[in-house]
């Protein structure tokens, strides 16, 4: 394992921690983007990966980048060697894959940006693994077997710490961080689209307050 890979996985560990959920958010509208990292940023949650699935979600990226203090925008459906570099000059701190193939790893390792690649087996992870990546996001989490899963995934693999995102609700939220090898989960439920659309931030911030409430194992 390259120490600069390592180097960047600290960072990307520190992100995980700094709250127990990270807000998962698509942005339709680009003038949604910085009213709605302020919203989460006031609720104490900074770590906001916006999703590369709008035509906005770049421009989304480089307005929050500069102009919400406190946040921590990051570019998740990372699909590509493209996606990685575009994210990067956005001003993104961090990017996030729903799987892994061989052309992100290489792209990965030659980008300052960190990275958390997506696993859902155990195979995946110990490939993920072996190239360096003991920080992981397992997805899609609910479908894919839960926190029972990552549970058993203990037990072989204590040393990989997933951010598991998928189908994740606030109630089930508990059920994955108690996990020994869960430092945090991605989280839409703090951005509905029913909120986003009537712009009413303080509901969210009020979301944002309470998923930082939430404990962890």
């Amino acid at each position: 394992m390259s120490s600069a890979i390592e180097q960047k996985q600290q960072q990307i560990e520190s992100t995980m921690r700094l709250a127990p959920v990270i807000a998962v958010v698509v942005i339709e509208r680009l003038a949604d983007a910085v009213p709605l990292a302020q919203a989460l940023v006031a609720g104490g949650i900074r770590a906001i990966e916006i999703t590369l699935r709008s035509k906005v979600a770049l421009d989304a990226i480089r307005a929050v980048a500069a102009d919400v203090e406190g946040a921590v925008v990051g570019a998740g459906t990372i699909l590509s060697p493209q996606d990685l570099q575009a994210a990067e000059n956005a001003g993104a701190r961090f990017a996030v894959s729903p799987g892994i193939t061989p052309t992100l790893f290489a792209a990965a390792q030659d980008i300052a940006l960190p990275y958390l690649p997506g696993s859902a087996s155990a195979s995946e992870a110990m490939l993920l693994l072996e190239h360096g990546y003991r920080l992981q996001k397992f997805f899609p989490a609910e479908v894919a077997g839960g926190a029972p899963y990552l549970r058993a995934l203990s037990g072989p693999l204590p040393q990989v710490k997933f951010c598991p995102t998928g189908g994740i609700s606030v109630t089930k939220a508990a059920s994955y961080l108690a996990l020994s090898n869960v430092l945090c989960v991605g989280g839409s439920w703090l951005t509905p689209a029913e909120l986003v659309n009537a712009g009413d931030w303080a509901a969210i911030t009020t979301l944002a307050r309470d998923a930082c409430n939430l404990p962890r194992g």
